[in-house]
């Protein structure tokens, strides 16, 4: 079953956040489990992001959340967000194309 999870979060240090995105993407290259990611960013707070990350199952998620570079990057990320960022995990219950 199809896992997603939504963090929301916001910072004013953009272009180090996608830096630190694009370094973990080189990190993890053949390791991580995201199946897709979305990025977006609030039109009327440009200051609030949300991201939609789907992995192919829960466990898969956990896999991927278990490796120590998408650990190292965590802790990098929160120190890069205003405030502390939210995570809201989902089972998808339907999907509808």
């Amino acid at each position: 079953m199809t896992f997603v999870q939504i963090i929301e979060y916001e910072t004013t240090r953009d272009e180090e956040m996608k830096r630190l995105w694009d370094e973990w993407m080189r990190m993890t290259e053949g390791k991580r489990t995201v199946a897709r990611e979305m990025h977006g960013q609030d039109r009327e707070n440009p200051t609030h992001y949300v991201d939609i990350v789907e992995f192919p199952s829960y466990e898969e998620a956990m896999r991927n959340n278990d490796l120590p570079e998408t650990q190292r990057v965590a802790e990098q990320f929160r120190e890069l967000c205003s405030k502390e960022p939210r995570f809201v995990n989902l089972e998808v219950a339907e999907e509808v194309s």
